[in-house]
C-alpha cells in the first residue's frame, strides 16, 4: 500500500491541496505543529461504518500531528472502536509519531488484504468514481446471498481476516496496561439487545470484532459465555463512558454518517443508502440530546446537585456534503485507492476544523446542538 511518506523538515509553507485548497506544508505532509503553551485536552467520540473508518484514520493522524491536541479518551463504535485501539496502543509504544505510523500500518494491510476479496469495484464504479459497489458483481451477488442464507450456512469456519491483521499490529495483553488514553469500545449483546462497553483493560481482539460484527456477514462473536454483534445497533458511539470515566469537558464527535441531507431519496439504492444513515445515526442522535439537556441545565445552574456534574462542550468533526456522496455498498469497499482517498479528505477536513475551531475548545460547544440533534 503506497502510504504518503511523512517529512522530518519543519517548513510551513502554504501549499495547495487536491481541490485546489491553501494549506500549510505541515499539515499536508503530515508533520507536527505546536504552539508553545497551547493545548487542549479533547475526548474522542468515534463513529464506525466499515471502509468508511479510513475517514477518521485522516482526521486522527491530522490531530496526532498538533502537539496542541491531548486525547484523554476515546469511544469508539466498529472502525471507530479499531481507529481507537490504534491510536491507544500506538501512543503507549511510540507516543504520537507511533500513534500515526500504526494506523497507517492497519490501514495499509487492510488494504492489502482487499486483493484478494471478490468485493471489488467493477470498471463501472472505477469509472464513475463514486466508491461505491453498486455495479460489482461479487457485491450483488453477496447481498442478493445475505437475504438468503446466513453467515452460519455461507461461512461455517468463521473466517474473519480482520482478526489476523488485528493480532499482526497490536499485543493485547500490552494494551491493557495502556495509561496514554481511556478506550473504550462498545458492542450490542443479542440476548439482552442492551449496549456492551468493554473498557480499557477488556478490549482484546474479540472485543473490537464483535463491535465490528454485522451479522449479515460475520457470525456472532462470543466473549464470556455472551453473543455480540456490532455496536452501531445501540450506540454509535456511545457518549456516557467518556463522561462517568474521563474528566476533559470537551467531546469532539467524528461524524462518519452524515446526519442531514439535502435531497428526498427517489431511486431504490438512494432510499437504502439513506436508510443506512438514518438507523446508524439514531442512538447517537438519542444519546445527543439526553446529553446536551442535562449540560444545559447544568450550565444554567438549574440542577439541584450538579457538584458532580459539569458542563460539556462539543464539537463535531464531519464531511457531510463528500461522504453524503458514498453510498452504504462504499463501506464494504477497502479498495487501497478509495482508502487512501478517504484518508485525505480525513486529513483536509480535520485541518480545516483545527483552523476554524481550536480556540473555542476548552471554552464553548462549537456546533448547533439545537439544529443538529433536536
Amino acid at each position: 500500500m503506497n502510504i504518503q511518506r511523512r517529512g522530518n523538515g519543519h517548513s510551513s509553507k502554504s501549499s495547495t491541496g487536491r481541490n485546489g485548497d491553501e494549506r500549510s506544508d505541515d499539515a499536508a505532509a503530515g508533520r507536527p505543529t505546536r504552539e508553545v503553551g497551547q493545548t487542549r485536552t479533547i475526548n474522542l467520540a468515534l463513529q464506525g461504518g466499515g471502509a468508511h473508518g479510513a475517514f477518521t484514520w485522516g482526521v486522527l493522524d491530522r490531530l496526532l500531528a498538533d502537539e496542541r491536541i491531548v486525547i484523554e479518551g476515546i469511544s469508539g463504535t466498529s472502525a471507530g472502536a479499531i481507529n481507537g485501539a490504534m491510536v491507544a496502543y500506538g501512543m503507549m509504544e511510540g507516543g504520537r509519531q507511533g500513534a500515526r505510523e500504526l494506523l497507517d500500518r492497519f490501514w495499509a494491510q487492510i488494504g492489502e488484504a482487499a486483493r484478494f476479496s471478490p468485493l471489488q469495484p467493477s470498471w463501472i464504479d472505477r469509472m464513475f468514481g463514486t466508491g461505491n459497489l453498486d455495479f460489482s458483481p461479487a457485491y450483488l451477488a453477496f447481498d442478493m446471498m445475505s437475504r438468503l442464507m446466513s453467515p452460519y450456512q455461507y461461512n461455517p469456519f468463521d473466517h474473519n481476516p480482520l482478526r489476523d491483521v488485528l493480532h499482526n499490529v497490536i499485543d493485547f495483553d500490552r494494551l491493557h496496561k495502556c495509561r496514554e488514553v481511556k478506550l473504550y469500545a462498545s458492542a450490542t449483546n443479542i440476548r439482552t439487545g442492551k449496549i456492551k462497553v468493554f473498557g480499557p483493560e477488556e478490549i482484546t481482539a474479540d472485543a473490537l470484532l464483535a463491535s465490528a460484527c454485522l451479522p449479515l456477514l460475520f457470525r456472532a462473536v462470543e466473549i464470556g459465555g455472551e453473543h455480540y454483534w456490532d455496536g452501531g445497533f445501540m450506540g454509535n458511539p456511545p457518549i456516557f463512558p467518556l463522561l462517568y470515566n474521563c474528566q476533559a469537558t470537551d467531546m469532539v464527535l467524528v461524524a462518519v454518517n452524515p446526519i442531514r441531507t439535502d435531497r428526498v431519496p427517489t431511486t431504490a439504492r438512494e432510499i437504502l443508502d439513506r436508510m443506512n444513515d438514518i438507523s446508524f445515526n439514531s442512538t447517537l442522535m438519542r444519546e445527543m440530546r439526553a446529553v446536551a439537556f442535562v449540560s444545559e441545565l447544568v450550565g444554567e445552574h438549574l440542577m439541584s446537585r450538579p457538584g458532580h456534574l459539569r458542563k460539556i462542550n462539543f464539537h463535531m468533526i464531519q464531511a457531510e456534503e463528500e461522504m453524503g456522496r458514498l453510498g452504504a455498498s462504499s463501506k464494504f469497499n477497502t479498495d487501497t485507492t478509495f482508502l487512501l482517498s478517504l484518508r485525505d479528505i480525513g486529513r483536509r477536513t480535520a485541518d480545516a476544523w483545527l483552523a476554524a475551531n481550536f480556540d473555542l475548545v476548552g471554552v464553548k460547544t462549537s456546533i448547533d446542538l439545537q439544529h443538529l440533534f433536536f
